[in-house]
């Protein structure tokens, strides 16, 4: 069953955001993951106002989704966003 990746962040430093959001895609990938959204204009249409960027991934199941996240390799690369954004950031099983 597929698993999604969903993240809300709040950028304080978006040249330095940029670096990070260069480098993360070849890591998502390369742990069968996919965007699925990435940013964009935010309707919203109840509750609190919605102001971070929203992004979602997808990937083949919640064991991907945990070693792409946990990989060395894109443990590396969230060292880009260090003071550049903050990040809420969670898994969950789809439907």
């Amino acid at each position: 069953m597929a698993a999604y990746i969903l993240v809300r962040v709040e950028i304080s430093d978006p040249e330095q955001y940029k670096k990070y959001t260069q480098e993360t895609p070849a890591v998502i990938a390369q742990y069968g993951g996919k965007f699925i959204v990435r940013g964009g204009p935010i309707q919203n249409m109840e509750g609190p106002e919605e102001s971070g960027r929203i992004v979602i991934l997808e990937f083949p199941s919640m064991e991907d989704a945990k070693k792409f996240y946990y990989s060395e390799e894109y443990q590396r690369v969230r060292l880009l966003r260090e003071g550049a954004a903050r990040v809420q950031l969670f898994a969950i099983d789809g439907f």
